[in-house]
């Protein structure tokens, strides 16, 4: 099964703008609860700094990771594809 590199590539950069968006909004929302989680996830002590969070750190998130996300996938099919071939 051939893999449309370029389709995934754009799945992939849509799905990690929704979930930054989501993760910005639950920063927002709760940003105690956030910092808890994020200090968990990375063990690291992270209460002591706090969040910034602003509309433009939003926005260049969002491209950024969505970049990252959209390249990272597209070379991964773009390599499975060439796994495949016979």
């Amino acid at each position: 099964m051939k893999i449309n590199a370029l389709n995934f590539a754009l799945a992939g950069a849509i799905t990690a703008a929704v979930l930054w968006l989501i993760c910005s909004l639950f920063v927002w929302m709760m940003p105690g609860g956030m910092m808890n989680v994020t200090t968990n996830m990375m063990h690291v002590e992270m209460a002591r700094g706090g969040w910034t969070l602003t509309l433009a750190g939003v926005v260049w998130g969002m491209v950024g990771w969505s970049l990252f996300a959209g390249v990272f996938a597209w070379l991964s099919a773009t390599i499975y594809n060439l796994l495949g071939r016979n």
